[in-house]
């Protein structure tokens, strides 16, 4: 007998970030998303260009738009580098290596078009990748290697075409500095 995947479980939160329980991933993301932990990982490669990635056409939230590398929820009891190793090899089949904290503190809530609320305790992280991508069609629709700069006027140009929260990630990057 196949063993059947485990349920992916979100950890919610309160405003303080204290832990409040589990809910099932597919049960959480609604027009009423509680708040819940995340992470965002932006990824270089070894020639410091940044990877790019479009969100996969069925995504539920902002599908087709561009956005960082990946995000992901921690499971339960998982450390964050954990999680981001587990979640760039799920969605780009990458390895990543020099995972460090960009934006510890980051949090958001936005509305997508059609009503479902990201609402959001979501670490950023910086991580490093030796090769190419090998994009999970599910989760990607496609993919590419940017100059930051190039990457950064192209966000400010035309905000729309990005995930919301990266560009209130880029922003907060540009206001400490990075």
């Amino acid at each position: 007998m196949a063993d059947t995947p485990a349920e992916e479980l979100v950890q919610l939160v309160d405003e303080d970030g204290t832990l409040l329980g589990t809910a099932p991933k597919a049960t959480v993301h609604t027009e009423s998303t509680p708040l819940h932990l995340a992470f965002s990982c932006h990824v270089f490669g070894s020639d410091g260009r940044v990877l790019v990635t479009r969100r996969a056409l069925a995504k539920k939230t902002w599908p087709g738009v561009w956005t960082n590398a990946f995000c992901g929820h921690p499971a339960p009891g998982e450390p964050f580098e954990e999680a981001i190793r587990r979640r760039a090899e799920q969605e780009l089949g990458l390895e990543v290596g020099s995972i460090e904290p960009v934006l510890p503190d980051f949090r958001y809530r936005a509305v997508d078009a059609s009503g479902i609320v990201e609402y959001e305790v979501c670490p950023v992280f910086r991580a490093v990748a030796a090769s190419d991508p090998r994009a999970n069609p599910d989760e990607v629709a496609e993919w590419a290697w940017s100059d930051p700069a190039d990457f950064r006027a192209a966000v400010a140009a035309a905000p729309y075409a990005f995930s919301p929260w990266l560009v209130m990630q880029l922003d907060a990057l540009a206001a400490q500095g990075d």
